[in-house]
């Protein structure tokens, strides 16, 4: 079992999962600050976001506005990846977390992984196409109570369509389009669902252990969206986490052709 994010990290950092990390050097290194408002949204989603690539692959965190400076990948290219995991900023470390990882078993080649390929199309359409197939992740009955951490509005519609009763959090939301409160209270709202889907970004703030150990202990299903540290989050399924929708950059956002993901369930029971 992977027991958290700091045990894999010294296990990266050990190279018990894989070549020594300092045999691997960041090629490039890039940051990204996106906007978001779909049609007939009043919200407008911007994201940041920090990419490291090592060889062909791409470790990716978002993160909030203000905590990392774009003039950090001024001299990220060239270090090695043992090194920039073992100082830098948090973000910056999921990243290279997720390089790390995915260049040992790129999505693309990974047996478990089943692969979604999300429709041409203008982003409202890719947006609900992705977020059906995350949704599409749980088993929701009518009147599941799913905690959504997190929120991406599609999303919330997909969980109520399949008759779930979702239970939203975000530290930058009030409420979701369709009207729903958002709570600020994470662990409030794990404790009163069946089930949890949350978002990548909890690995970059810091709260992904403690949303792990809260759902080990309750026994509830936990679900993972990610497009931060999806390689990252795939070390945790069979230790906690039940199923992923794993998004390696280049995301959807930033195509209007076919993109895929790729959704992973734990499979220990069966």
């Amino acid at each position: 079992m992977t027991a958290s994010v700091a045990a894999l990290t010294a296990s990266v950092l050990a190279g018990e999962l894989g070549p020594a990390p300092s045999e691997l050097d960041v090629t490039s290194a890039f940051w990204l600050h996106h906007t978001t408002r779909l049609p007939g949204a009043e919200v407008t989603y911007r994201n940041y976001y920090v990419l490291l690539r090592v060889g062909e692959v791409f470790g990716a965190c978002s993160f909030e506005a203000g905590e990392l400076d774009p003039s950090y990948c001024a001299d990220a290219s060239g270090r090695s990846l043992a090194d920039v995991i073992a100082d830098s900023p948090l973000p910056v470390q999921i990243a290279a977390l997720d390089a790390y990882l995915a260049s040992v078993e790129p999505h693309h080649l990974a047996p478990e992984a089943e692969e979604i390929i999300l429709p041409a199309g203008t982003p409202d359409v890719r947006a609900r196409a992705r977020d059906a197939a995350v949704a599409g992740l749980l088993d929701v009955a009518e009147g599941t109570k799913v905690a959504l951490i997190g929120v991406v509005n599609p999303l919330v519609d997909a969980i109520t369509a399949r008759g779930g009763l979702c239970l939203p959090c975000d530290f930058n939301l009030r409420e979701t389009a369709s009207g729903l409160p958002v709570s600020r209270d994470m662990t409030q709202v794990i404790d009163d669902a069946d089930a949890v889907v949350a978002t990548g970004m909890t690995l970059s703030n810091g709260s992904f252990d403690v949303l792990l150990e809260r759902c080990r202990q309750q026994q509830k299903p936990l679900a993972l969206y990610a497009q931060t540290g999806s390689a990252v989050a795939r070390a945790f399924l069979g230790s906690g986490v039940t199923a992923l929708s794993a998004e390696p950059f280049p995301f959807s956002q930033f195509s209007a052709r076919p993109t895929s993901l790729y959704r992973y369930r734990d499979r220990t029971d069966t």
